[in-house]
């Protein structure tokens, strides 16, 4: 059966396959015009539209939403659900990841604990499910490294002394949230398929 992505983000998707180890769809690829509106107050709430929208339209195949960002708790947990346009409405990534320095050199932030949230919906004739992955640690003032995509360069993981932009792609997909959250999603779709 086949695999819908809800997204067009090229860093997920690339990440959604390599990790699932299967082959999705990028929405896109079959519906050009459209625009899923994020009105969801909770990571799950976001993930469960836009799987749900282009569910709607393909409902014989299954498909995967994904909606994931970063929260820093001593800026009122924000970027949160907004993570993906902290910037702005259509804000590259580079111009989130400044935003984000930018409110923490505000507040004379140069480190501060910090945890990225992946909320995946899958929909599917047999229902609509969600799993969630979280990864713990903290965001500094500094971007360092050119790795993944989005916060990663200031992002230092639990354990761990390097940005996840500094941080090998294997070890990210065995320690991030979006890998804990995919772990659980290939568990449903095992049994959905």
């Amino acid at each position: 059966m086949e695999i819908i992505l809800a997204s067009s983000n090229r860093g997920k998707i690339e990440e959604i396959q390599r990790m699932l180890g299967i082959e999705v769809i990028p929405y896109k690829d079959l519906i050009k015009d459209l625009h899923i509106e994020e009105t969801g107050s909770t990571f799950a709430q976001n993930a469960i539209i836009k799987a749900k929208t282009i569910y709607e339209k393909f409902p014989d195949r299954i498909v995967i939403a994904d909606d994931s960002g970063i929260s820093v708790p001593a800026l009122d947990h924000r970027p949160g659900i907004f993570s993906a346009r902290f910037a702005g409405e259509g804000a590259s990534d580079k111009e989130n990841l400044a935003k984000l320095v930018e409110e923490l050199k505000a507040k004379g932030i140069k480190k501060a604990p910090a945890y990225y949230t992946a909320a995946i919906a899958i929909a599917s004739p047999h229902g609509i499910y969600t799993v969630h992955g979280w990864m713990w640690g903290e965001v500094i003032d500094e971007p360092r490294g050119d790795k993944g995509f989005g916060y990663d360069p200031m992002f230092i993981p639990e354990g761990f002394d390097k940005t996840l932009g500094e941080l090998d792609k294997e070890l990210k997909d065995q320690i991030s949230h979006r890998a804990k959250a995919l772990k659980l999603a290939k568990i449903v779709l095992d049994r959905i398929k």
